[in-house]
């Protein structure tokens, strides 16, 4: 019953009671507090009056010289109770050697012995302290009386009721409680506004739907199979989830470290950016992302920037396989077409009883193949290297464009991943880069020591005022969907430590020489 009781108390109600409680609690102590110090303020300042009256008692030139008269009572009495009324004090009482008053405020107790020890203050001591007499209980100060020789002849004893004391704190009660009542009622009120304040903040929401939306988010956000990177206005992450990390390359969850720390550039100036963004290439590494920004509001204000990213390289990939599977469709359609007008040549050319100039045409088209052959000869060592070449080299013959392998050519080993993505980004760059009817010239080395890929095309050529920035990302002479293949080289060649040259082709346009030492990683 308890527990479900508390479970249907809300929040606001719960921070309203805690603070509240707190408050009074606070509240209390305090006054506490004060009352205990009012209350040791009070006895200090009597106990400093009541050592000053009985040190002027003991001293009193009358007061010591009535002790050698007959009758020092006649003398005593009317100047203690002079003093103790003008003093405030419940008593002054001044005894002789023995003890035995002069002056008391009961005037039948004079003449008796005191009922505390006075032995202290008769050894020749100060005494301050609370005792109990016949008057009550009583702080009081005890002081001895010296003759003008210096002997003690007797005791001076001022001291008032602990009772007075009490009614002198009562007194200031009041006030402090008063005080302290009103602390208390702006406490409370403080403690309403922040209830308040905080319901408004959390959307009045409860602790149990706070966690459940938290956790609804998380899963969300990191079970969606697109990249999410939150930067807050500090420039600090404040989000980034599974798929992200993956895209990005992070082993740890980098959040909280500054955004510059963590993101590439491309990424980073997205960030940085005034304007939303939709589907911009940027490079992460050596990935291709497709990214989106959008700034995140709350209550119209400006908090961050939501970053989106998708990868482009596997969509890329896919899409360059399809183009390719399509492209060796065309082409065997267009050889079969071809090779049915040979046939139907051939067939005519017999058929004229002309078969001298039938087997010349078979001779002069049966040379076709001599580019396929020649790639697959110069990278025989490499299959992969083979296919792709001989794909570029239909997709640059679909376009009019001759794409040849430089004889000097020699592939001992395989050239490796890194090696096909740089050459396939250089030749699709200098197929872009040519017009209808030109050519493209590759040269492969590839060995244990590494790979050089050299490609040569005869297209405008990269000015020079340009080759310190053409690898640099979105650089290109092209659409702004382009300037990544050659950044991508770039990073390759700068994570393999290689090196990359751009010189005037003897083709008679742009010359791309790349280095890839060797790893030990193919």
């Amino acid at each position: 019953m308890h527990s479900m009781f508390r479970r249907s108390v809300s929040l606001g109600v719960s921070l309203l009671v805690l603070q509240v409680v707190i408050v009074l609690m606070t509240t209390c102590a305090a006054g506490l507090l004060a009352a205990k110090l009012q209350s040791d303020r009070i006895r200090e300042a009597y106990k400093d009056r009541m050592l000053s009256v009985a040190e002027s008692v003991a001293r009193l030139p009358t007061v010591v010289q009535a002790f050698d008269s007959p009758d020092p009572t006649a003398t005593i009495q009317p100047l203690a109770e002079l003093i103790r009324k003008a003093s405030q004090v419940t008593y002054v009482v001044v005894t002789d050697r023995n003890g035995v008053r002069y002056a008391h405020p009961d005037p039948r107790r004079i003449g008796e012995r005191v009922s505390t020890d006075p032995s202290t203050a008769l050894s020749g001591e100060v005494f301050v302290g609370t005792e109990t007499g016949t008057l009550g209980t009583s702080l009081r100060a005890k002081v001895p009386v010296r003759a003008a020789d210096g002997r003690i002849i007797g005791m001076a004893s001022v001291g008032i009721l602990e009772s007075q004391l009490s009614d002198d704190l009562a007194e200031d009660l009041p006030e402090l409680i008063g005080w302290l009542a009103a602390a208390a009622l702006v406490g409370v009120l403080g403690a309403a506004l922040i209830t308040q304040l905080v319901r408004r903040r959390t959307f009045r929401l409860e602790p149990a739907e706070i966690a459940q939306l938290l956790e609804t988010r998380d899963a969300m956000l990191h079970g969606i199979r697109e990249g999410v990177v939150a930067v807050d206005d500090q420039e600090k992450l404040a989000l980034v989830n599974d798929e992200a990390m993956r895209l990005l390359g992070l082993t740890d969850d980098p959040g909280g470290q500054p955004a510059a720390e963590v993101l590439d550039d491309g990424l980073l100036d997205l960030a940085r950016g005034d304007d939303d963004v939709a589907d911009r290439l940027v490079l992460a590494g050596e990935r291709v992302l497709v990214a989106n920004r959008m700034t995140a509001k709350t209550h119209d204000r400006a908090v961050g920037v939501v970053l989106t990213l998708r990868d482009r390289t596997e969509l890329h990939d896919a899409l360059r396989e399809l183009d390719g599977q399509r492209t060796v469709t065309e082409v065997l359609r267009a050889q079969a077409h071809e090779f049915s007008n040979h046939l139907h040549v051939i067939g005519g050319l017999l058929e004229l009883d002309r078969p001298a100039d039938a087997v010349a045409y078979i001779e002069r088209v049966g040379g076709a193949g001599s580019i396929t052959a020649d790639i697959i000869d110069g990278a025989n060592a490499d299959p992969a290297l083979a296919a792709l070449l001989l794909a570029k080299s239909s997709t640059a013959h679909e376009r009019g464009v001759e794409l040849r392998l430089d004889p000097e050519s020699s592939v001992d080993i395989r050239a490796g991943d890194d090696a096909l993505t740089v050459l396939g980004n250089l030749v699709d760059n200098a197929v872009d880069a040519v017009e209808t009817g030109g050519t493209v010239r590759v040269l492969v080395r590839s060995s244990d020591r590494g790979v050089r890929m050299v490609v040569d095309d005869d297209g405008p050529g990269v000015a020079e005022s340009q080759r310190g920035r053409i690898f640099d990302l979105g650089v290109s002479s092209k659409d702004a969907d382009r300037g990544i293949g050659l950044a991508l080289v770039s990073r390759v060649v700068t994570r393999r430590s290689g090196r990359v040259a751009i010189t005037d082709s003897e083709l008679g346009g742009a010359s791309f020489d790349v280095w890839l030492p060797e790893t030990g990683n193919r």
